[in-house]
């Protein structure tokens, strides 16, 4: 998902924002695909989906190792809340095995290099 042209910024280099980015669009279909009556689970999902990206991108902004890090805690901890979220509608027969398994495999991604971001 690499803009082709224009200006760029050094966080989209990193890969835990690719492939958070890749998460947020998986994210965003199955919101669309939701049934009618469960925007709380909707916008749940999409404000924890959308914090993964942003939380990357401003904690390689700052300059302090310690600020870098809670930043991409947070991220990290929206990465679990999105896969509970996951499991939720899984459970409740709102997204199919196959969409929440590839989510599952980018959250898991994610979570990792975070992990690692972080030390």
């Amino acid at each position: 998902m690499k803009p082709k042209e224009g200006p760029r910024l050094n966080h989209e280099d990193l890969d835990s924002y690719q492939v958070s980015i890749n998460f947020l669009v998986l994210a965003f279909r199955i919101i669309e695909d939701l049934p009618r009556g469960h925007s709380n689970l909707a916008n749940q999902f999409r404000r924890a989906a959308l914090s993964i990206p942003l939380n990357i991108a401003e904690g390689y902004g700052k300059r302090g190792r310690n600020d870098r890090a809670n930043f991409y805690s947070i991220a990290r901890g929206s990465a679990h809340e999105c896969g509970a979220v996951l499991d939720a509608a899984r459970v409740l027969e709102l997204v199919g095995e196959e969409k929440c398994m590839s989510g599952k495999r980018l959250l898991r991604r994610i979570v990792s290099m975070l992990v690692k971001m972080s030390d």
